[in-house]
């Protein structure tokens, strides 16, 4: 009888591994699901979620911004690439505002709110950033790191994204969809 228990035992762990893998695969949400359906055209609608504004008493929501343009920006003071990006952002800023078609709200991710607040100051950013606490937004963005951006449309669905840098030739193209 041991005999046999042991390869049933063995048996019994491998079907339930085999099974937990097959979970894992189908249930995962990655990167690319998100980015496919955009690419695919099917624009899905943007997760919002309220969060304290970075220097303010006040909370702001993608869904609060509903009926702009909202270009959605994950960053951190202590990324390289969103440094360099600032600028960028704060070009696309003016154009929304000068527009008058919506925004540039900034997410910032694993951060504290006195480095993200001095980032703000060396950066001369204008546009608005909330603190994403515990990185729930971002998990819904399927987010991996920073900086990444989405753009959102008048109707609240995702029309374009960039998993890292952006530059102004991917604004003025992604803006274009939109204004």
């Amino acid at each position: 009888m041991k005999r046999l228990a042991i390869p049933i035992l063995a048996g019994l762990v491998a079907v339930a591994l085999v099974g937990l893998l097959a979970y894992g695969l189908a249930s995962r949400s990655t990167t690319d699901s998100l980015a496919q359906a955009v690419a695919d055209g099917r624009f899905p609608p943007a997760p919002s979620r309220t969060m304290p504004v970075l220097g303010s008493e006040e909370t702001a929501s993608v869904a609060a911004l509903r009926g702009q343009v909202v270009l959605l920006n994950f960053w951190a003071s202590w990324c390289i690439p969103c440094r360099d990006e600032a600028p960028v952002l704060e070009r696309a800023q003016r154009q929304l505002v000068a527009a008058d078609a919506g925004s540039v709200l900034g997410v910032t991710v694993d951060d504290s709110p006195p480095a993200s607040l001095r980032f703000v100051d060396q950066h001369n950013i204008g546009f608005p950033s909330v603190r994403d606490v515990g990185s729930e937004l971002g998990k819904r963005y399927d987010t991996s790191g920073v900086p990444e951006t989405f753009l959102i449309d008048r109707q609240g669905r995702i029309v374009a994204l960039r998993r890292g840098p952006i530059d102004d030739a991917w604004v003025k193209s992604a803006l274009g969809r939109v204004l």
